[in-house]
């Protein structure tokens, strides 16, 4: 079997949902670091895997893979993970949750336009704090419709879960008031001691030294 390696950077939290996804499977990896705070992103060796010049990209079964969404729906596909229920209804609602948080969430809170936002005049604390509160308020009202199960749909962990602990980090990180969204800080209150999310935390992954 090839190696499995993911190309990742600690705390970028698409990365932090694709050491997850491999924890929950026990898929063996191995992690190459792409530092983003020292651009290493748009090096010449990060482009020529991944054009955008984002991490994660995921070495797997022989190929390469970028964007941590159809990371996750690959392995979930390849992998029988069930992250994505079988009912067609049920699955739009579960990707419904993933997207506000990847789709709607993370890219405003992307490094680059956080950076490219303070250079205008806002404060990266003020920015985050800003943009995962109004996103956090549209997914709090979306888990709420499913309110039964410990997770975000269920007992059974899913795309949603797992997109959801590391936003959660972030918004801790940035001083975000988690008080306002009782029902996702109970959900990754829930999911948080799971080995497989211990394991991809950004403090047990970050370099030494």
């Amino acid at each position: 079997m090839p190696e499995t390696v993911l190309y990742d950077y600690w705390r970028s939290s698409a990365a932090y949902r694709v050491r997850i996804a491999l924890n929950l499977l026990g898929v063996p990896w191995r992690s190459v670091p792409v530092d983003l705070l020292k651009g290493e992103q748009g090096g010449a060796d990060n482009l020529a895997r991944n054009p955008q010049g984002l991490v994660p990209t995921l070495r797997i079964d022989g190929t390469s893979l970028t964007q941590s969404l159809a990371i996750l729906e690959y392995l979930d596909e390849t992998r029988a993970a069930g992250w994505l229920p079988r009912d067609p209804i049920q699955r739009a609602t579960v990707r419904a949750m993933a997207h506000a948080i990847a789709v709607d969430i993370h890219p405003v809170c992307n490094l680059r336009v956080a950076r490219h936002a303070t250079s205008l005049g806002a404060t990266m604390e003020g920015w985050m704090q800003h943009f995962i509160a109004l996103g956090f308020a549209g997914l709090e009202g979306l888990l709420t419709q499913h309110p039964a199960g410990r997770f975000s749909f269920g007992d059974a962990v899913t795309l949603a879960d797992i997109c959801l602990v590391p936003q959660v980090y972030n918004a801790r990180r940035w001083g975000v008031d988690l008080h306002l969204f009782p029902r996702l800080t109970a959900i990754a209150e829930a999911l948080e001691p799971l080995p497989a999310f211990q394991a991809a935390h950004p403090d047990q992954v970050k370099p030494q030294g």
